[in-house]
């Protein structure tokens, strides 16, 4: 992935990549991510839901 401003190019191979304030992630590793914060929210709700 290219920064056109910057002209940085990122490794595909690493799972993030962290350059001037910013971290980049590739695909499956933000797709896990946000998959897993999407069933702490959902049991959260459920927690909160019965009383917990």
């Amino acid at each position: 992935m290219k920064n056109s401003d910057q002209e940085i190019v990122i490794n595909p191979k690493k799972t993030f990549f962290h350059s001037k304030g910013v971290t980049y992630f590739n695909k499956k590793t933000e797709r896990a991510f946000f998959f897993i914060l999407t069933i702490a929210m959902l049991l959260w709700g459920i927690f909160e839901k019965i009383g917990f």
